[in-house]
């Protein structure tokens, strides 16, 4: 299997990159820079070279992490809905073009869920990220000429990246605590089951279209924040009121107070085996490394 990975350098493409390899496929990387021979050239100005290989893994794009400024908004949007147009054009153009793409999106697609639970058959949401989602996922449904998976994750974290690396110092001193009043909905996810996933759709080829990567149980941000607090053996005593969290990170702060109850039907349905299906097990093993 020849697999081209987008945004290999990020959290989830390194992972990418060293699990297929650990299967025998071989993986190219794309690169804004690339720095060696076996790195493709990735941009938003011309298509993507795709050809020859049999699958794309697209996760590249502008982190959602920062200010939510006017510039910051339309580098997370443009990101996407240019760089997922360059690879889908990319296709058009190779002489032997992949079989599958696989292209990132988030659960931002279904916006904030309250307590109502979301699946693949559920409608998009409002606010910002649901509009990036659907621009995003729209680009990517314009391919017509290979299976296309659209792989709508959730909150990530693993060793060494994602949510915890940003959570853990703080857990780990004793000053973490629940967000708000902690009863906004999260839907979670180990690194290692967002690859996994991947290769499985993949590999899969009955499988197209929206692919919750979450948790089979989503949980609320107190129970999320006592489990991590436990794993590091530390109190979560100190909760971040959402007057702050709003008045601090602006829209942004939506990512850690709007409720994402998101159910991964789709895997469950067509029987896909976690790593890491619960919670507890699944910090457990980021704290012990």
């Amino acid at each position: 299997m020849r697999l081209g990975i987008t945004g290999a350098g990020g959290f989830i493409g390194r992972r990418a990159t060293a699990l297929a390899a650990a299967r025998g496929w071989e993986v190219t990387r794309f690169s804004r820079h690339p720095d060696d021979p076996s790195t493709r050239k990735f941009s938003l100005k011309e298509p993507t070279d795709v050809d020859g290989l049999d699958a794309v893994l697209h996760l590249a794009g502008e982190s959602v992490f920062g200010l939510w400024t006017r510039s910051k908004r339309a580098r997370i949007m443009d990101s996407r809905v240019e760089g997922t147009r360059r690879v889908v054009e990319g296709f058009a153009e190779a002489a032997r073009p992949p079989q599958v793409l696989v292209s990132a999106s988030g659960v931002g697609f279904y916006g904030n869920t309250g307590d109502l639970e979301a699946d693949e058959s559920s409608p998009v949401g409002h606010g910002f990220l649901a509009d990036v989602c659907q621009a995003w996922e729209g680009e990517a449904a314009r391919l017509l000429t290979a299976r296309v998976v659209l792989l709508r994750i959730g909150l990530v974290f693993g060793q060494g990246g994602g949510t915890i690396k940003r959570a853990l110092p703080v857990f780990r001193s004793g000053l973490g605590g629940k967000f708000g009043n902690g009863r906004q909905w999260m839907s979670c996810i180990h690194v290692d089951d967002v690859v996994g996933l991947v290769l499985w759709a993949i590999e899969d080829k009955l499988l197209s279209g929206p692919l919750n990567a979450v948790m089979p149980h989503p949980c609320r941000n107190a129970e999320f924040t006592d489990t991590l607090a436990k794993a590091v053996r530390r109190p979560a005593i100190l909760p971040a009121p959402s007057f702050l969290l709003r008045l601090f990170l602006g829209q942004m702060s939506s990512l850690l107070l709007h409720s994402s109850r998101v159910r991964p039907a789709v895997a469950h349905e067509r029987g896909y085996a976690y790593a890491f299906p619960q919670l507890t097990s699944a910090l457990a093993a980021v704290v012990r490394g």
